[in-house]
């Protein structure tokens, strides 16, 4: 009799168990969002070449000078594709307010832009970026972003469409498969002597 008492009172208990309402944690999207520079060191950071800058040549160098001491995390440097320049960005843990980034040499292109990302007081991330141009026929960055912003509108219409060009591909035809020559050949076709 107490077996069959111990199985109805777990059957009852997980009767209620699966009753019970579970409730999901809120989804907080304020939580993921980069909130507005609260600080005002993007506003005050000065670079070389400055935002919207038309250069002469291709810059050797990125600057970014800081109103205070901060931290250095993210420097990136893309063109208007999107194509990523290897600058070699290393992080360091010190802070400084001036901080020189050497570039390698740089394909012409109708403008670059470089992304950064601070860290200040109460490890706060702030973000900010800036974009140029360099040679004879350069324009604006910013009035080049305003045309493609206007091509957009006009082909969908609705500002919050948010269009990412694809990536270039290469597209090759008859073409040969490529031949991989391991490090050793195994011949199978000769008998192994058996070991006794």
């Amino acid at each position: 009799m107490e077996t069959r008492s111990i199985i109805v009172t777990s059957l009852l208990s997980l009767s209620a168990a699966i009753a019970y309402p579970v409730f999901a944690q809120p989804f907080v999207p304020s939580s993921l969002i980069q909130h507005a520079d609260i600080t005002g060191i993007v506003a005050k950071t000065e670079t070389n070449p400055a935002d919207d800058e038309i250069l002469e040549a291709s810059p050797k160098f990125l600057t970014l000078q800081f109103p205070k001491a901060v931290r250095l995390v993210k420097l990136t440097l893309r063109n208007e594709e999107r194509e990523w320049v290897n600058i070699n960005f290393r992080y360091s843990p010190f802070a400084r307010e001036s901080y020189e980034w050497g570039l390698p040499f740089l394909e012409p292109a109708v403008y670059y832009t470089a992304d950064w990302a601070i860290l200040v007081t109460n490890d706060r991330l702030v973000k900010g970026s800036f974009s140029f141009s360099f040679g004879p026929e350069a324009k604006r960055p910013s009035l080049i972003k305003a045309e493609e912003e206007a091509l957009l509108l006009q082909r969908y219409g609705d500002p919050n469409i948010r269009y990412v060009p694809t990536p270039r591909t290469d597209i090759i035809i008859n073409q040969d498969p490529p031949r991989y020559d391991p490090p050793f050949t195994i011949d199978l076709d000769q008998a192994l002597p058996l070991e006794n």
